[in-house]
């Protein structure tokens, strides 16, 4: 078993626009072009496109003004160079990865919660508006899942845990394509499971409840291994 590790577009586009913003320096407070130019200029489709001005306004290199369109924010320091992390290559793999997840983003939603910085926490609602959109929807993406996910890394204020979270992004979208494809759950409650669960994490974290936080999110992630494994 092994996922296709190659970079999905749209973090090819999200490379270009952010190796674009660097080189054209513009100041905070710039507006972007449209999507219609900006797709034009990156030869790519809209939805696409928005994809990668999505994990730029959760990363907080860009915001959103309704009725108005994106502008800069200020950019992040260089990135820490990613870690090189094998393949999911079989059975005990996901699961080895899936229990790693758990302490992992257990503490660092705990972080999230205590450092509560204000912008960090507009967008982590965000993205949590977005996920249950989508499972409203019915089609709840897996990007919406990974970006809820950043954003709580995002919100920490951690560049480390920052860095292990996007050098595991393309592990963590083949470990929910797995668990959605193989958990045996109705989508109806399976879609109102992910509201539940991500709500709670979101909750705790924008009420400053560090602890709680901790525990929504390691129940989270023990529900997905439950559903999978079973136990």
């Amino acid at each position: 078993m092994q996922p296709d590790l190659a970079p999905a577009l749209s973090d090819t586009v999200y490379d270009r626009l952010v190796a674009w913003l660097r080189a054209e320096a513009l100041p905070e407070g710039t507006r972007l072009p449209g999507e219609n130019a900006l797709a034009e200029r990156f030869a790519v489709s809209r939805p696409v496109l928005r994809q990668a001005l999505a994990r730029l306004r959760a990363e907080g290199r860009l915001e959103s003004r309704k009725g108005s369109g994106s502008y800069i924010r200020a950019l992040a320091p260089p990135e820490l160079p990613p870690i090189q992390f094998g393949p999911l290559g079989n059975i005990p793999d996901v699961r080895a990865f899936l229990e790693f997840r758990c302490g992992l983003e257990s503490a660092m939603a705990a972080e999230a919660a205590r450092r509560a910085d204000p912008v960090a926490l507009a967008r982590l609602a965000e993205a949590r508006a977005a996920l249950e959109a989508e499972t409203r929807s019915g089609r709840p993406s897996i990007e919406a899942d990974v970006l809820f996910h950043q954003a709580v890394a995002e919100a920490s204020g951690n560049r480390f845990y920052q860095a292990v979270m996007r050098s595991l992004v393309e592990q963590t979208r083949f470990g929910i394509r797995l668990t959605r494809e193989l958990a045996p759950m109705p989508d109806a409650d399976r879609f109102a499971t992910m509201r539940r669960e991500h709500g709670r994490i979101a909750e705790a974290i924008l009420r400053g409840a560090a602890e709680a936080a901790r525990a929504a999110m390691e129940q989270h992630l023990q529900n997905g291994i439950r559903r999978l494994f079973g136990g």
